[in-house]
């Protein structure tokens, strides 16, 4: 059997390099500050530690 490569779970799916920069890839919460991620939901984003929630626009 071929061995598998581990994918990296957890806060490395939050960030990403380019030109030898970190780059966040979610909003941070506007009332805990950076270090606080916005979940992203199908019509919302929510933040896990105080609730804050931002509805997102609806296309019709």
């Amino acid at each position: 059997m071929e061995k598998q490569k581990k994918e990296l779970k957890g806060v490395w799916q939050l960030y990403s390099v380019k030109e030898n920069k970190l780059e966040r890839l979610r909003n941070s919460c506007p009332k805990c500050g950076p270090g606080t991620f916005m979940a992203n939901h199908e019509d919302r984003l929510t933040c896990g530690k105080c609730g804050y929630t931002i509805y997102k626009n609806k296309k019709k």
